[in-house]
């Protein structure tokens, strides 16, 4: 091969001196064929430097050819049976194909087609060979395995595989899709619906790749804290190029490369089409990519072509081919392979006379065999025999296939071969032929499974090549080996008391004095994660910062400009804090990666990750329903919680409905404390139940920034408490009295607590005061009484806890949150019969000014909780009407004012 092409005409065009341009080319070439092209590039990197330094600074180029980066001579050679793996490679697109077709088979009665997909996998076939034959790793002694992140539109090939593996039965397969009997398979990669098969959820696009990354960053985490040796796994991550446009995709990769992630691989499927057509009609999303990812500072390597391109590349002597390969548009590539060799020769090789006349003597098949890197085995295998061996750097292996490779007429490289999932009998006959599969035209119509004797040289190889490997991916650890003892709650002694005279704290202050106390346990202790997004001075947390440190691999090399302060900004090499920055997507992804850790590493770690509560589920919600999917443990705080209680910082940061957010994930238990107590009882119940039992749930607890004393608990309502519900105040009426209950949670219990008061003094009506921690809580109790009797008809109904609790203290309910009143009319259900329910909440969008205000606006504050007590006293028949009038005029509540939601 020529070392080096001629220079692009446009370039000469401007050239002033031909002669002395092709000397220095000449002497270009000459060291490449005599030292090396590492030696070539150094020199040119010195040139570069030099002219720098004399003012001459030329734009930086992140791109290359659009050839491999890995040169034939420079190929590590598969030292695998090839042969033996296409032929398995065979059986499992076959199989993948089956199984999806079969599927949407069924009788329209059963309520339509069930979907999946046969052109993703077929496009990557090849990737996921040399990956389970020759690289990945399962758990093992010595090893902690490889995480992968699959693509999830490529499940029925992952389970096509595991099927000849022996791991999934025929019935399994004839499953696909159909779960709710307990014998299907799920649709994509499920950790909560298939707990011993997934490891990853990665189907949501864009979320993969981010949470690979914080994966991998945990993993490098865990080693320097001398917590688990992870230095010989890695992270394999496969996106598709469509993909890649996810935000979330390439929200991290300066993260990765800041870190010297060399545990982790990308294999960016670059099949050049997403769902709807091509990734980029007009451009090269290769070229993107690669300038993304290189000028992030990542190691690239970009496998392009086949191995029989090689022969044509070597006599391009010109330069002409390797023009034309960057000149065609991404567009045209698709259109090539959805088309023949006639249309190839034609619109490719006769764009120039040199590339017509360098494949004149091959046929049209000939050309329409030359395959694209993606599916060559030994270029795949070299691509990543490199990657795994870099290091220093994360590694991205952008390698372009063709989407529905092997579908022909049907799919292959077609815009519709996403959706495609039916084939004719003629499609499925010409798959058959296409992959050699020894079944017979008699068998075709009713599309069997196939699957070889299990003492056949295919079967032997596929056990052996895992057998040397470690066993089988994937497969996901249900639960950690190690066993901790959680603190008893009377460690926690400091939270519980009362504060002392005078004194005032925050739930917040609350939680880092219980986080604080957790971190002196010498069991648990070091496997607490504290988890950062550039907020603890906010939190009140920077204390943590010289007692545990911050993680960060490269230490501390400058000298912070706080040093001289006792609670100076510290990393350190094995800090235990993960400080994220401005990064509530970062966070999350750093806390599902330490909240699974039981899983993926069989070490149980405890991640409290603190923010705005704003934040978090309206701004990450669906990386909080992977953590669902993912069976994570660990806890959420939503600090400065509430409509009203961030007073100052208005529309955007001021939160009412985060709890409705997280009641919607099933295993997520959210609380909303009031106290210092509560926040102790819930959080040490909490690590109980994830910690010691292993219950796959995770909480969400918001939290105050506003200071008050603290009641201290209570003995005997650390069941309630959890519940959900408990008396904190009782009304202190004599009989006859009207009464009314006061529900609340957050900082707007302490407005019915202040309700209470004024209740009492200025109409005479005795108020009991209802703690609720967790409305979300007391609506799923209630649920589970409700469906138990509807389901048991015949043995003693339950009762919701809610109405057990309410039953015993008689008058109608007024509930009261800073959140939307959808939150607390969950449980308007169990209120006792006959019982009045009124819901107050901070419907609207937020505003700026003092809390006071605020709850004034929102009509949540101790005279509106008054004016809804009398109101449904009147309702009930205890109290005229015209004593709510008396109170909306005795507190200058008009009747006019705009309502909060509209205003």
């Amino acid at each position: 091969m020529s070392a080096v092409p001629e220079p692009q005409r446009p370039v000469a065009a401007h050239d002033t001196d031909a002669q002395e341009t092709r000397e220095w080319l000449d002497a270009l070439g000459a060291v490449i064929d005599s030292e090396g092209r590492e030696r070539a590039h150094f020199l040119l990197e010195q040139l570069l430097e030099e002219a720098r330094q004399h003012g001459i600074d030329r734009p930086f180029s992140a791109t290359t050819g659009y050839v491999n980066t890995i040169e034939p001579e420079d190929e590590a050679r598969c030292p695998g049976n090839i042969e033996i793996e296409e032929r398995l490679r065979a059986y499992m697109r076959w199989n993948a194909m089956a199984m999806v077709v079969k599927a949407n088979r069924h009788n329209p009665e059963d309520g339509g087609d069930l979907g999946g997909h046969i052109g993703s996998f077929a496009s990557l076939a090849h990737l996921f060979g040399a990956g389970f034959n020759h690289f990945w790793h399962a758990e093992s002694e010595g090893h902690g395995g490889d995480c992968l992140y699959i693509q999830g539109h490529v499940s029925p090939g992952v389970y096509a595989r595991a099927y000849l593996e022996g791991r999934l039965s025929e019935e399994q397969l004839l499953n696909f899709r159909q779960e709710v009997d307990g014998k299907g398979l799920s649709s994509y990669p499920h950790p909560k619906l298939m707990p011993e098969f997934w490891q990853f959820p990665t189907v949501s696009m864009g979320l993969g790749p981010l949470m690979a990354i914080y994966q991998a960053r945990f993993l490098k985490y865990l080693h320097a804290r001398g917590i688990a040796n992870t230095e010989n796994r890695k992270v394999w991550v496969f996106c598709g190029d469509g993909e890649m446009d996810e935000p979330e995709s390439l929200g991290a990769i300066g993260l990765a490369a800041r870190e010297g992630l060399d545990n982790l691989i990308f294999v960016i499927n670059c099949n050049l089409q997403r769902l709807d057509g091509p990734v980029r009609g007009n451009g090269k999303i290769v070229q993107e990519l690669e300038g993304e990812f290189r000028g992030a500072g990542w190691n690239v390597i970009k496998l392009l072509w086949g191995s029989n391109w090689d022969p044509l590349l070597a006599r391009d002597k010109t330069g002409a081919l390797r023009r034309i390969m960057m000149e065609t548009l991404d567009g045209d590539y698709q259109a090539f392979k959805a088309n023949d060799g006639a249309y190839v020769r034609k619109h490719f090789f006769g764009r120039d006379p040199a590339t017509a006349a360098l494949v004149a003597p091959m046929s049209d098949d000939e050309l329409w065999n030359l395959r694209r890197g993606g599916h060559d085995p030994q270029k795949v295998y070299a691509a990543y025999d490199r990657a795994v061996k870099h290091k220093g750097q994360p590694t991205v292996l952008l390698i372009k296939t063709v989407k529905g490779f092997g579908m022909g007429k049907v799919g292959e490289g077609k815009n519709t071969v996403h959706q495609t999932k039916k084939l004719t009998d003629e499609d499925i006959k010409a798959f058959r032929d296409r992959f050699n599969i020894p079944i017979p035209d008699s068998e075709l119509p009713r599309l069997p499974f196939y699957k070889p004797a299990d003492d056949t040289p295919e079967m032997q190889y596929l056990h052996a090549r895992r057998q040397a490997l470690g066993g089988y991916l994937p497969k996901r650890r249900v639960k950690a080996d190690e066993h901790f003892t959680v603190p008893s709650l009377e460690t926690f002694k400091a939270v519980l008391e009362p504060t002392a005279e005078g004194r005032e704290i925050s739930t917040t202050q609350a939680y880092v004095r219980f986080l604080t106390q957790l971190l002196r346990d010498q069991a648990l202790g070091p496997r607490v994660v504290p988890i950062l997004v550039d907020e603890a001075r906010t939190f009140g947390m920077e204390g943590l910062f010289r007692q545990v440190g911050i993680y960060n691999p490269l230490g501390q090399q400058y000298t912070p400009v706080d040093k001289d302060q006792v609670m100076y900004y510290r990393e350190d090499k094995a800090g235990q804090i993960l400080q994220e920055g401005i990064n509530e997507a970062g966070g999350m992804s750093s806390w599902i990666a330490a909240a699974t850790s039981y899983s993926t590493s069989n070490r149980i770690m405890i991640p409290f990750y603190v923010y705005y509560s704003m934040f978090g589920f309206q701004r990450i919600g669906d990386l909080a329903w992977a953590a669902g999917d993912m069976q994570a443990r660990g806890f959420l705080l939503g600090g400065t919680s509430g409509r009203t209680t961030l007073n100052g910082e208005g529309l955007q940061h001021e939160d009412g409905h985060s709890h409705i957010l997280a009641g919607t994930i099933p295993n997520c238990i959210s609380y909303d404390p009031t106290f210092a107590h509560e926040v102790a009882v819930i959080m040490q119940h909490g690590l109980k139940r994830m910690v010691e039992k292993q219950e796959n749930v995770f909480y969400y607890l918001t939290l105050l920034n506003e200071n008050y004393p603290m009641p201290g608990l209570r003995p005997g309502t650390e069941e309630q408490i959890i519940k959900g519900m408990y008396l904190l105040e009782p009304g202190a009426g004599h009989p006859g009295m009207p009464t009314v209950n006061l529900l609340g949670s957050g900082t707007i219990l302490r407005e019915s607590m202040a309700a209470r008061v004024l209740l009492a003094s200025d109409w005479g009506v005795s108020a009991n005061v209802w703690s609720c921690p967790s409305f979300n809580e007391l609506a799923r109790d209630g649920l589970a009484a409700e469906r138990h009797n509807l389901l048991h008809p015949e043995v003693p109904q339950q009762q919701a806890y809610v109405t057990e609790q309410l039953g015993a203290h008689e008058g109608p309910v007024v509930a009261s949150t800073d959140y939307m009143k959808n939150y607390a009319e969950q449980i308007r259900a169990y209120i006792p019969a006959g019982r009045s329910y009124k819901v107050l909440g901070t419907d609207g969008f937020g505003r700026s000014d003092f809390r006071s205000k605020l709850r004034e606006h929102f009509e949540v504050n101790r005279h509106y909780i008054v004016v809804a007590a009398l109101r449904a006293l009147a309702d009930d028949g205890k109290l005229p009407a015209t004593k709510v009038a008396e109170a909306l005029a005795k507190y200058g509540i008009k009747a006019d004012k705009i309502n909060p939601l509209h205003a």
